[in-house]
């Protein structure tokens, strides 16, 4: 655990300068905003369009990693959903409260960590992964308020979730690098040396993006925060775990990135689809802030702890 500890410091250490500058107003709100948006429509789509254009459709496909870790997301998200209910929430809250347990920071900080961590071959399970995490769920939450305010699954619902997948640099990144793949053409070399040093920004930019807007964050509503941070961390690899070790069982390394994956904190863009509702962003806040603080510690003990699980089945 050490090992993986002292490699995986550096990344939080990058997210707690991050969360220095922004505490200290040394960078702004404003200037973490357009740090986030560089990162984002630049730098991160930059990198995962190289990534996609080096790889077949056939090299990232797997429909059993696909329905082991739909699987274990989906199973984290309906027990969130049902403490939610028990709780007496509405359809809107318990949506956001589920988001926050099933989705973590793949795109800024799982990508370049999985890729130091287990080299690029990790590229292809973290794809998939990030695919799921935005078809299935950052559509799904989407519905789920709407539906809750009573506008159904109606037409202005639908263009609603298919505008949001347009739009989305990492979705449309991943499809144009693998049509590029498929064409078979090769990246220029002017244009290759350019996607290397536009997406070499993107881990330093996301990992400094992520801490400066955690400074914003606040920990109101500690123990549901904390309940959130703990289904995130703990119950959503373990879901997966059984998804992609027993259910639709992988081969052992696209088994642990996958795992690991899913034990990463609460992604900020669950904060900005709360704002953007207005449906608890103050305890989304709160989740994504001790999920974050609790990861440096959780990660690699989950990442460690994969190698036991791997040896049960």
């Amino acid at each position: 655990m050490i090992d993986i500890f002292l490699r995986t410091l550096p990344f939080f250490a990058i997210i707690g300068l991050g969360y220095w500058a922004g505490r200290t107003r040394f960078f702004s709100a404003e200037a973490t905003a357009y740090l986030t948006k560089f990162v984002f429509f630049f730098a991160l789509s930059a990198m995962i369009f190289r990534f996609a254009a080096n790889l077949s459709f056939a090299e990232i496909f797997d429909l059993r990693l696909i329905l082991g870790y739909l699987e274990g997301t989906l199973a984290v998200y309906l027990l969130v959903t049902l403490v939610a209910a028990l709780r007496g929430l509405d359809m809107p809250t318990a949506a956001v409260e589920a988001q926050c347990a099933a989705i973590g920071n793949v795109g800024f900080l799982g990508l370049p960590m999985m890729v130091i961590l287990f080299g690029e071959a990790s590229i292809g399970p973290m794809m998939l992964v990030l695919s799921v995490d935005l078809v299935v769920f950052s559509s799904l939450i989407v519905i789920l308020i709407n539906a809750g305010r009573g506008s159904g699954l109606g037409l202005d619902t639908l263009k609603m979730v298919a505008t949001g997948l347009i739009k989305n640099p990492m979705i449309v990144s991943i499809c144009a690098g693998l049509s590029w793949s498929a064409l078979a053409l090769p990246i220029p070399a002017p244009a290759n040396e350019f996607l290397t040093i536009l997406g070499g920004a993107a881990t330093p930019g996301a990992l400094f993006a992520i801490g400066a807007s955690l400074a914003d964050k606040s920990a109101e509503r500690v123990q549901i925060a904390a309940w959130l941070g703990f289904a995130k961390l703990a119950l959503h690899p373990l879901f997966v775990a059984i998804g992609v070790l027993w259910l639709f069982p992988l081969d052992a390394y696209s088994a642990t990135v996958v795992i690991a994956a899913a034990a990463l904190p609460v992604a900020g863009n669950v904060y900005m689809l709360a704002q953007h509702y207005g449906v608890a962003p103050q305890r989304v806040s709160a989740a994504i802030l001790l999920s974050t603080m609790a990861s440096i510690l959780t990660v690699p003990l989950v990442i460690t702890g994969i190698g036991t699980l791997v040896s049960l089945r």
